[in-house]
């Protein structure tokens, strides 16, 4: 017997592009188990975008005022989530992604994460095929559109 959907999650987070001298780089933070962008559940009452930047700013310490945002693009997935804790229950989450970019490296201070990584901007890179680079791909299209 299959698990029943009672419920959908919000979470908001980011895709952050850093211009290094003549190179983009794009961060990762590292999971036990899986590479992941910033991005977190929004609290009640709370936006998209307002739950990406709390999540920004609590996971690696980088303020809003230190990003550059770009108005013109949102990504969002939707896809099955099975959660253990308080209660294991099969949710849908929908991520909303927002794209900002930065031009000096920040420092990062981690505090849920085992590291962060910024990789080359490649966006033939497979890393994720489920998320991250469902993401990668519109950051590309929009890249190549603007």
């Amino acid at each position: 017997m299959s698990e029943q959907i009672r419920t959908t999650v919000h979470a908001g987070g980011f895709f952050l592009l850093l211009k290094d001298s003549e190179n983009w780089r794009f961060l990762l933070l590292r999971h036990a188990d899986r590479w992941d962008l910033p991005k977190g559940h929004c609290e009640p009452g709370e936006s998209f975008l307002d739950a990406a930047i709390r999540e920004l700013e609590e996971e690696t310490s980088i303020r809003r005022k230190m990003i550059e945002l770009d108005p013109s693009f949102t990504f969002e997935l939707s896809y099955t989530v099975h959660y253990k804790k308080p209660v294991p229950q099969t949710c849908q989450k929908v991520v909303r992604y927002f794209l900002a970019y930065l031009y000096k490296p920040p420092r990062i201070e981690l505090t849920e994460h085992l590291s962060a990584s910024w990789l080359e901007w490649r966006p033939d890179k497979q890393i994720q095929a489920e998320t991250i680079d469902s993401v990668i791909s519109a950051v590309a299209i929009h890249l190549e559109n603007r």
